[in-house]
């Protein structure tokens, strides 16, 4: 069974449709990126899936229940990280996390919960103290400190630094691999790339391209553009064939600063979205 099952899902507001006739299979274990730009629907259709909006068409299935009908056990099974929390701001790291610990019947143990998140030499700290990425932290302990099978998480390493991404990053894969089911949303194309079995794009409200992230929009298959420098500058050709085109342009002499490439998932993405 998917952990998530939708179709033909709609919402509308007034005169503008946010949601036009979506459907989507995420497989459980799996981890799931959705991408669009801003106003695609992404918020929306992921507001549907955790049972906080009302949807006006479609069937919807998270983990088996209907999000509109689902009670106290099925919110007990899912993780949410929204894009800006402002609880337990006043609370210590350490008091957060044992407190929200409480409100599930098989917590993790809290204390593991933050070194997981990398926050042990902040648990006396108040959340109202932690940077931005300190605080995410914070909110994915919250997330995950009751088990849950399913987490959303939503444009969780906006403001982050490199390093920071990188360890969010590492974080991320280990829920991956001890099975947990993980619905992303992200503005950052590499962090789709890197993380995601799969991906959709969302556009206008509905998903104009889905697969795994080097296949998208037949990605895999798409020319590449062979480039290298000579006596009259740089030289590119875009070719199916790049092995042989490099084999018949070196019968003329070398061929300096070469370089063949393939559109990356920018490339892709952006041409999806025009």
């Amino acid at each position: 069974m998917n952990a998530i099952r939708v179709r033909g899902l709609k919402k509308a507001y007034k005169d503008h449709q946010a949601v036009a006739g979506v459907d989507l299979d995420v497989a459980r274990g799996e981890v799931f990126a959705v991408l669009g730009p801003n106003g695609a629907g992404k918020t929306t259709s992921v507001e549907i899936l955790e049972g906080h909006r009302d949807r006006d068409a479609g069937e919807v299935s998270v983990l088996g229940v209907d999000p509109a009908k689902g009670g106290r056990e099925w919110r007990s099974k899912l993780g949410i990280v929204l894009q800006s929390a402002t609880d337990a701001a006043t609370l210590t790291v350490r008091e957060a996390v044992h407190h929200y610990a409480r409100y599930y019947a098989n917590p993790r143990d809290p204390e593991e919960v933050i070194d997981l998140v990398g926050l042990t030499e902040k648990a006396k700290s108040r959340g109202s103290t932690l940077s931005g990425g300190q605080r995410r932290r914070l909110d994915v302990a919250l997330g995950i400190i009751g088990r849950p099978e399913l987490m959303f998480l939503d444009e969780p390493t906006t403001g982050f630094d490199p390093e920071a991404r990188r360890q969010f990053w590492s974080l991320i894969k280990r829920l991956a691999a001890e099975g947990t089911t993980i619905l992303l949303t992200t503005h950052y194309l590499d962090e789709a790339e890197a993380l995601a079995d799969r991906v959709a794009v969302l556009a206008g409200g509905r998903i104009v391209a889905e697969g795994a992230p080097q296949t998208l929009g037949g990605r895999a298959h798409a020319d590449a553009t062979v480039r290298w420098l000579s006596d009259r500058g740089y030289q590119e050709i875009r070719t199916s064939e790049p092995t042989k085109t490099i084999a018949e342009l070196s019968r003329h002499g070398e061929l300096a600063e070469l370089t063949v490439t393939r559109p990356s998932l920018e490339d892709v993405y952006l041409e999806l979205i025009a």
